[in-house]
């Protein structure tokens, strides 16, 4: 087995999860992960944990939705789970990347409303999602396996304390700011920030990141207070379906008009989910310079140190202020704009970033 992978684990287990002796955990199991999982549970018998083991395979997912006739019903057994357990790590890992694209979008929607009570109840615990590199991944992201695998664990061994320090100075920057500003090409979108707090995102519960790799800060815009259009030029898969060149117009907070050059009816699925859909959830911006490529997979791109994010659907808890409800959804959604070239974002009127430069870097030009 490579190296890497029992570093991998270790990582997920001792920074990211940061799982005590006695702590009852479960381990989600996709179906490419199996080396991956074997050296997480090990790591996770070293330190005396109560593990459960769940596999979670997109094929099993699409025979079930594609046969399943009638309504939804919250999977009572599972949410117990959930429920009781303080981690959850998913070990993700696919065989095939467009494993869901034949299920119905209505079939979609309806089981992910149904299940929400689940999804809710797994997000209160210490959950990480993290990924083992796969031969479809890495078709997907246009690489060898050999390529992809380094690539994988360059984003993820990384010091991520001193990553911590460097990220410290945008959070600082977001928590003081009320309103953000992005402008490039065809894109020129305001949001309101006022009273929200900004997730240094630096791969740990610690730090309420939930993502190995990570790599970002992240907050919650004010859902009725986001105004103008944004275009995301990062291509992305949706749903097992290929979207390509979106378009998102916002007036009060709300989506009223998009488009996209490929994949639309995937989008117009998503933003038609419930009301909390067409408004916006979170604003990433992406600092891990140990990611240099787009590889079609969110949890690697979004992290890309030169781009965006910006997701539809729910907002994250921990952006909130205590009593806060913020954007409800059954969705949340990311999707990217790269902004390495002829672009800024500006902070209650300061640009804090021009071309991909953050203003502590060396060659930033304000």
């Amino acid at each position: 087995m490579d190296e890497r992978i029992h570093e991998h684990a270790a990582v997920l287990v001792d920074w990211s999860a940061q799982v005590e002796t006695g702590d009852d955990v479960v381990v989600s199991v996709g179906e490419g992960a199996h080396d991956l999982a074997v050296a997480v549970a090990a790591a996770l018998g070293e330190r005396g944990a109560n593990v459960v083991t769940t596999y979670n395979s997109d094929e099993v997912q699409r025979a079930y939705l594609r046969a399943h006739e009638g309504d939804f019903e919250c999977p009572e057994h599972q949410l117990a789970l959930y429920e009781t357990a303080d981690s959850v790590l998913f070990l993700g890992g696919t065989r095939n990347t467009a494993a869901t694209a034949d299920v119905p979008t209505e079939t979609k929607q309806a089981h992910g409303r149904a299940t929400s009570e689940v999804r809710e109840a797994r997000m209160d615990t210490d959950w990480v999602s993290t990924v083992h590199p796969t031969r479809a991944m890495a078709q997907q992201a246009g690489m060898s396996f050999e390529e992809y695998a380094d690539f994988v664990y360059d984003a993820i061994l990384r010091d991520w304390a001193e990553l911590a320090d460097e990220m410290a100075n945008m959070k600082e920057i977001l928590d003081d700011g009320s309103e953000v500003r992005i402008v490039k090409e065809d894109t020129d979108l305001t949001m309101s920030i006022e009273g929200r707090t900004a997730v240094n995102s630096a791969a740990s519960v610690a730090y309420d990141s939930h993502n190995l790799p990570s790599g970002e800060v992240f907050t919650a815009p004010v859902e009725d207070a986001v105004e103008g259009e944004v275009f995301f030029d990062v291509p992305m898969t949706l749903e097992g379906q290929r979207v390509e060149n979106v378009h998102l117009t916002f007036e009060g907070g709300e989506v009223v008009d998009f488009s996209a050059g490929a994949g639309e009816e995937a989008l117009a699925g998503i933003l038609d989910t419930d009301a909390g859909a067409r408004r916006l959830g979170e604003l990433g911006i992406g600092m891990n310079r140990g990611i240099d490529r787009f590889t079609d997979s969110i949890l690697f791109d979004e992290k890309m140190g030169d781009t965006i994010h910006l997701a539809v659907g729910r907002a994250y808890g921990s952006c909130l202020s205590e009593g806060e409800d913020g954007n409800q959804s059954a969705v949340h959604v990311d999707m990217i704009t790269d902004m390495s070239d002829e672009s800024f974002i500006e902070v209650d009127g300061a640009v804090v970033q021009r071309n991909g430069t953050f203003r502590w870097e060396d060659g930033f030009e304000g």
